[in-house]
């Protein structure tokens, strides 16, 4: 069960078949690789005049990120409306149980996590969905490695968090 409304999930295949199409389409015709990570350096180059981010990648034919990223914020939104409602929540279970900190704790602990989330993104040269889906699938050795190293950092945080945290 999905913890949003007790709702059914879908086949996984028909999960995996959805993104391989889309992957295969924007392949197809853009020739161009499916990852969320520099959707974020597009955002940041709306507002920043830092030369990282005025680079012809994230302008141009990289313009497409923006509507894809939209379209994630609103599928997701219409995905929850559709459910039952969206009822946000500061309630983080075993968070609350052991550490028991208020909102601006849970913020910061969640904007670290973040941060780290987009270090890691840009050392390993792209995301989990750009390693893990494009990559991955073209038997790109550097992807693999990535996934191993996402995988491996995943395992090692949760039994940091969840054996000596929690």
């Amino acid at each position: 069960m999905l913890l949003l409304n007790q709702l059914t999930p879908l086949p996984w295949w028909l999960a995996g078949s959805a993104i391989a199409v889309i992957t295969l389409t924007l392949l197809w015709t853009t020739g161009r690789r499916l990852g969320i990570s520099t959707g974020y350096e597009n955002l940041c180059a709306l507002v920043s005049d830092q030369p990282y981010f005025k680079r012809s990648g994230l302008h141009g034919p990289g313009a497409w990120r923006l509507p894809f990223l939209a379209g994630l914020l609103l599928g997701g939104l219409l995905s929850a409306l559709l459910g039952g409602g969206w009822h946000p929540s500061w309630a983080l279970g075993l968070w609350d149980q052991s550490i028991g900190a208020g909102p601006l704790a849970k913020s910061l602990w969640m904007f670290a996590g973040g941060l780290m989330i987009g270090v890691g993104t840009r050392i390993a040269g792209g995301c989990t969905s750009g390693h893990g889906v494009f990559g991955v699938a073209h038997l790109e050795k550097a992807s693999w490695l990535a996934m191993l190293c996402f995988l491996a950092s995943g395992m090692l945080t949760t039994f940091v968090v969840h054996r000596l945290i929690f």
